[in-house]
C-alpha cells in the first residue's frame, strides 16, 4: 500500500476499532453509500481484524528513512525530538556552519509524507509565522529546505511548561491564571489582526517560560483569512478526510465541516480558559471514543466551572493546584464569561477575543461583565462591592454618628500631620537650596549641604518626630548614592530611635522604608546577615499591608531577597524576588521595578550555575528596559555588568570586555566618575583587563577604586579585599612575587571576618598558587584545599571552578613528589572541567595543559603530541592561547633536554617565534613571556 493511502486510511480504521460492533456497521454503510471504494477496502481491513491475530503487527508500509540524532537538516544539528505530531516533528537543534550558535525548535515534515495538502499547509506556516512579531508569540527565525528536499522551519526554542500544567504544579492563584490566560488573547488578539486564525488553541502550544511569561507556538493548521479560498479548502479535509485539529478544543464548527472564523478561536481559548480555572475538562463523559467527544462538543452543555472546580478539590485535593476558595471565585461572573465563549453557537459567543478579554478586566477591577445581564440588581451590587470601604464608612457614620465624629477628629488630626511631615520635608529641600551659597566661584559641595540642611533639620523639627525621622531617611538616602555608606548608617541608627520613640504611632510606610533603607546599607557594606536580622522581624508587617503599601512592600521584597542571596540562602530568595515581580507588574506597573526583579531572579539561575538561563533573563530584562524606558537609565548598567560577569565566567574575555566597558561608558555619562556604580564598573573592568594582560590599566584603576572604597566603607569593607585580590594577580603577573603575597595576606585577613565565603576562595585560591609557583608547596597545599571546600560548599562537586581547584591541587602534589595522587587530582579536574565548562573553555585546556605536563615528565612519551596539540589550538581567546604558548614551551623544554643537537637548534627557532607572538599579543610582558624566556636560556 502507498504512504498516501495509508495516510488516508489510518485514522479512519482507527476510529472504525474504537466503535462498538453497532455502531461501526452503521458508520461502515454509511461510508459504502458516500465512497463506495473506501468503505470496501475499510470492511476488508476490518474482516482481517477479525480472522488475523497479527493483525496490522508490523507496519503495512515500510518506514522510511527519517532525522536522526546528529543528523544536518540545512545548517542546524538535530539533538534531540521535542514532540510529534501527525504533520510532522519539532527537534532541538543547533547552528552547525559556524556562522552564530543558536538552539532553535527545528519543524519538520514526517518522513515519507508526500501528500502535497501536507506540503502546502507546511509552506504555508512559514507564511503565517513571518507576518507575526509579538513578544507572546514565538518566532520564526529561519526556514528552507535540505539538500534532499526535507523543507523546515527554524523557530524560536521556548523552554516552557504548558499553561495548565504549570498552573498545577505551582498552585497558582486565580489572578495569577487570569493574568497568563490575557497574555494568551493578547497574543492570539494579534494573530487576528494580522488576519490568521490558530485553529488548533489548546495548552500544549501555549506555554510559561521560566520568567512567568505565555509564549504560543504552533500555527500548523491557522488559517489566512486574506488568503485563496481554493487554496484553504484543499489543506484542511472535512468529513471523511483526514483531522489536522485536536478533537477535545474543537470547536462545534470545525466538526460541521463549517467556515471557521475568528470565533473559532473564541471557542478553544474558552476550553482552555475552563481547564485553567477547574483543572479538569469541560465535558465529562462516561467513555473517550471521539465519537462520543463529537457528540458532547455538538449537543452537550458543560458543567459550571464553578460546580467542576469544587468536583475537582473534591476528588483530589491540593493534588488539583486549586485554591481553596476556586469555587466560590468562580460562582457568577466568571462562569458566565466562560458559557459565552463555549456557546455551541459563534454568534452567541463574544465576538472577539478582544472582547473575550475586555471581560475578564472587567471582572478583575469589580465592574459588570458583558457575559452577564445587567438587572439593576446587579449593576447596585457591583458598585457596592467596588467601593465597599467608602460606603461601608459612610453607613457606619449614619449609624455612630457620635463614634463617626471621634473618628472624623482623629482622621483629620492624623491628616494635619501628614501635611505637616510633607511641608516639613518640602521647606528642607526648599532651605537646602536657599541656603547655599557659592563662595570664591568654588563648586558646590553637596555633603556639607546635607549636613547644614540636616542641623537646620533637627531645630526645625524638633517637635515634629516622624518628620525628622522622614527625614533622616531622605538624607541617608542621598549619603548612599554617594558612596557615604557608614555615614548612612549612622543617620538610620538616629532615625529607628525614632522611629522606636513613636511606638503606634509611627506611620506603617516610614517604619517599612526604614527597614528597607537599613537593610540596603548594611548589605552595601558587605553585612548581609546583619540585613537579613534587621529586615526579618518586619515579615509579619508587610505580609499585612503589602495591598496598602505596595511600593514600600515590593522594596522590602527585592532587598531582604538580596541579602538572603548574599547569605547563600538563594531557595529563601526567590519567593521574595517573585512576590516584588508580581506586585510591580501587576499592581504598580513599574516597568523599572519589573526590570529589576528579572534581573534578581536572573541572579539566582547564574547562583546555581545555570548560566545559560542567567544569560537569557539579564538579556530579556534589558530588552524590556529598552524598549519600555531606553538605554539612558542605571539598570541598564547593573544589567550589562552582570552579562559582562557571565561572558567572563564562559570564557570569553573580549565580550566581557566589551560588555564591561559599555557599563562604565554609561556610568560615567549618567552618574559621574565618583558614583558606587561608576567605581563599580571600573573594578569589574580591570578585572577583566588582568585576564587579557593590560596589568598597567588593570593596576591604575584597581588602586583608584581601593582608596575610594577604603574612604567609605574601611578596610574591612569585601570589596577592598576584591580589589587586593586583583591588585595580588597584577603584581604576580608583572614579576613581584612579595608584593603580591602581602595584598593576598590582607584580603584573606580581612575576608576571615567577614561573610563572603566566595571571596575569601577566590583569595585562599591565589595565594596557593602564588606559594606553589615559588616552590612553596608546603605552605600552598592547605589554602588550596580550604579554597575547594569552600567553592564545593557554594556549588556542590560538578563546578568549573572545582576542577579548577582539583587541578592546582594536582600541580602542588606533582610538585611535593605525591604522584598518585597528583595523577588522581589531575585527571578529575580535567573530567570536572569537560562536563561543567565544555571542551573549549580556558578552565578545560588548562586542566588539559597540567595533566599532560605531568605525563610527559612521568615518562608517557604520548604526552607530548598533546601538548603539541594545545600549542596549536586558535582561538581569540586570550586566556586559551596563553594555554597554548604555556604547552608550546613545555614541550620545547623536553626536546632541549633530548640530546639531539639538530632538534635542538629547530626548537630554539621555534622558541624565538614563539616569544615574538608572546611580546606582541602581551607588549606588557608577563607570566607566559617570562616562562618562555626561561624556556629559551636553558635549551641554550
Amino acid at each position: 500500500m502507498d504512504p498516501e493511502r495509508w495516510l488516508e486510511l489510518s485514522p479512519l480504521l482507527d476510529a472504525l476499532l474504537e466503535m462498538d460492533p453497532a455502531t461501526r456497521a452503521r458508520h461502515l454503510e454509511q461510508l459504502r453509500t458516500e465512497q463506495p471504494a473506501l468503505g470496501e477496502e475499510l470492511a476488508r481491513l476490518l474482516a482481517l481484524e477479525g480472522t488475523r491475530d497479527d493483525f496490522l503487527s508490523e507496519p503495512l508500509i515500510a518506514p522510511l528513512p527519517g532525522p536522526r540524532i546528529g543528523g544536518r537538516v540545512g545548517p542546524y544539528r538535530l539533538e534531540r525530538m521535542l514532540g510529534e505530531g501527525g504533520m510532522g516533528q519539532v527537534w532541538l537543534a543547533s547552528r552547525a556552519d559556524g556562522l552564530y550558535q543558536r538552539r532553535v525548535a527545528l519543524k519538520l515534515l514526517r518522513p515519507g509524507l508526500a501528500d502535497t495538502n501536507l506540503q502546502l499547509r507546511f509552506s504555508r506556516e512559514r507564511q503565517i509565522l513571518a507576518r507575526l512579531t509579538h513578544p507572546h508569540i514565538a518566532h520564526l527565525l529561519d526556514a528552507g529546505t535540505s539538500r534532499d528536499g526535507q523543507p523546515y522551519l527554524a523557530l524560536e526554542y521556548v523552554e516552557g511548561v504548558p499553561i495548565t500544567d504549570w498552573c498545577r504544579q505551582q498552585s497558582a492563584s486565580l489572578e495569577a491564571r487570569l493574568r497568563l490566560f490575557l497574555q494568551t488573547c493578547d497574543a492570539v488578539s494579534h494573530a487576528h489582526a494580522n488576519l490568521i486564525v490558530h485553529r488548533d488553541l489548546k495548552p500544549s502550544n501555549i506555554l510559561v517560560s521560566a520568567n512567568e511569561e505565555v509564549q504560543l507556538l504552533d500555527f500548523g493548521i491557522a488559517k489566512l483569512l486574506d488568503g485563496d479560498g481554493v487554496a484553504e479548502g484543499t489543506v484542511e479535509r472535512t468529513g471523511t478526510g483526514v483531522r489536522a485539529f485536536t478533537l477535545h478544543y474543537a470547536a462545534p464548527e470545525q466538526l460541521r465541516s463549517e467556515p471557521v472564523t475568528t470565533m473559532t478561536d473564541v471557542y478553544a481559548l474558552g476550553v482552555v480558559l475552563y481547564e485553567l480555572l477547574t483543572g479538569t475538562r469541560p465535558y465529562r463523559l462516561e467513555g473517550s471514543t471521539d465519537a462520543e467527544w463529537e457528540r458532547a462538543i455538538l449537543e452537550a452543555e458543560p458543567l459550571r466551572p464553578s460546580l467542576a472546580a469544587a468536583a475537582q478539590l473534591e476528588a483530589e485535593g491540593k493534588d488539583s493546584g486549586l485554591p481553596r476558595n476556586q469555587p466560590r471565585a468562580l460562582r457568577g461572573d466568571l462562569d458566565n464569561i466562560v458559557h459565552r465563549a463555549l456557546a455551541k453557537q459563534p454568534e452567541r459567543r463574544y465576538p472577539s477575543v478582544e472582547a473575550l478579554a475586555l471581560d475578564i478586566l472587567r471582572y478583575r477591577d469589580g465592574k459588570p461583565v458583558a457575559a452577564r445581564r445587567r438587572g439593576l440588581g446587579y449593576l447596585v451590587g457591583k458598585f457596592i462591592r467596588r467601593n465597599r470601604w467608602s460606603l461601608g464608612t459612610g453607613v457606619l457614620a449614619l449609624l455612630v454618628l457620635s463614634a463617626s465624629l471621634g473618628i472624623v477628629a482623629w482622621q483629620a488630626q492624623q491628616a494635619v500631620r501628614e501635611a505637616s511631615r510633607a511641608q516639613a520635608l518640602q521647606d528642607f529641600v526648599v532651605g537646602l537650596f536657599e541656603h547655599a551659597g557659592v563662595q570664591g566661584g568654588e563648586a558646590l559641595d553637596v555633603r556639607e549641604l546635607l549636613e547644614a540642611g540636616l542641623r537646620r533639620g533637627d531645630q526645625a523639627l524638633a517637635r515634629q518626630p516622624a518628620a525628622r525621622a522622614e527625614l533622616m531617611g531622605v538624607v541617608a538616602r542621598l549619603r548612599m548614592g554617594l558612596g557615604d555608606y557608614a555615614q548612612a548608617l549612622a543617620l538610620l541608627d538616629r532615625q529607628q530611635q525614632l522611629v522606636d520613640g513613636l511606638g503606634d504611632r509611627v506611620p506603617t510606610s516610614l517604619r517599612l522604608e526604614a527597614a528597607t533603607n537599613r537593610g540596603r546599607v548594611q548589605w552595601l557594606m558587605g553585612r548581609p546577615r546583619a540585613c537579613t536580622a534587621t529586615m526579618s522581624p518586619l515579615l509579619r508587617v508587610v505580609y499585612r499591608e503589602q495591598r496598602q503599601l505596595p511600593t514600600q512592600a515590593a522594596d522590602f521584597w527585592s532587598q531582604l531577597g538580596r541579602c538572603l542571596r548574599s547569605t547563600g540562602e538563594g531557595e529563601a530568595a526567590r519567593p521574595m524576588f517573585q512576590r516584588a515581580l508580581a506586585m510591580r507588574r501587576d499592581v504598580l506597573r513599574d516597568q523599572a521595578g519589573v526590570v529589576e526583579s528579572l534581573a534578581d531572579l536572573a541572579g539566582l539561575q547564574a547562583d546555581a550555575g545555570h548560566m545559560a538561563q542567567a544569560g537569557a533573563g539579564y538579556r530579556e530584562a534589558l530588552r524590556q528596559l529598552r524598549s519600555g524606558i531606553g538605554t539612558q537609565h542605571p539598570l541598564a548598567v547593573q544589567l550589562l555588568r552582570r552579562l559582562c560577569a557571565l561572558q567572563r565566567e564562559a570564557g570569553d574575555s573580549i565580550q566581557a570586555e566589551r560588555d564591561c566597558a559599555h557599563a562604565l561608558e554609561l556610568a560615567r555619562e549618567l552618574h559621574g566618575e565618583g558614583h558606587p556604580a561608576t567605581v563599580a564598573a571600573r573594578r569589574q573592568l580591570a578585572v577583566v583587563e588582568v585576564d587579557i594582560g593590560r596589568y598597567a590599566d588593570a593596576a591604575a584603576n584597581l588602586r583608584e577604586v581601593r582608596a575610594w572604597t577604603m574612604s567609605r566603607g574601611g578596610p574591612a569593607h569585601p570589596d577592598v579585599a576584591a580589589d587586593d585580590i586583583a591588585l595580588a594577580r597584577v603584581a604576580w603577573e608583572i614579576g613581584e612575587p612579595e608584593r603580591a603575597l602581602q595584598a593576598t595576606a590582607r584580603a584573606i585577613g580581612a575576608l576571615r571576618r567577614q561573610e563572603a565565603p566566595l571571596l575569601l576562595a577566590e583569595a585562599l585560591y591565589q595565594r596557593a598558587r602564588m606559594l606553589h609557583g615559588m616552590g612553596r608547596g608546603l605552605e600552598a597545599r592547605p589554602l588550596a584545599v580550604e579554597a575547594r571546600e569552600l567553592r564545593i560548599a557554594a556549588f556542590g562537586t560538578a563546578a568549573g571552578m572545582i576542577g579548577d581547584s582539583q587541578r592546582l591541587l594536582g600541580e602542588i602534589d606533582a610538585g611535593l613528589g605525591d604522584g598518585a595522587r597528583a595523577l588522581a587530582e589531575l585527571e578529575a579536574a580535567l573530567h570536572t572541567t569537560r562536563v561543567a565548562d565544555g571542551p573549549d573553555h580556558p578552565r578545560t585546556r588548562l586542566a588539559e595543559l597540567a595533566l599532560a605536563r605531568y605525563q610527559l615528565e612521568s615518562g608517557d612519551a604520548a604526552a607530548l603530541a598533546r601538548l603539541d596539540a594545545l600549542a596549536g589550538l586558535a582561538s581569540r581567546e586570550i586566556r586559551t592561547r596563553r594555554v597554548g604558548w604555556l604547552a608550546a614551551a613545555a614541550a620545547a623544554r623536553h626536546r632541549c633536554g633530548s640530546g639531539d643537537d639538530r632538534l635542538r637548534t629547530h626548537t630554539l627557532a621555534g622558541l624565538r617565534t614563539l616569544r615574538a607572538q608572546v611580546r606582541n599579543a602581551q607588549p606588557e610582558g608577563g607570566l607566559v613571556e617570562r616562562v618562555v624566556a626561561n624556556t629559551y636560556a636553558a635549551c641554550m
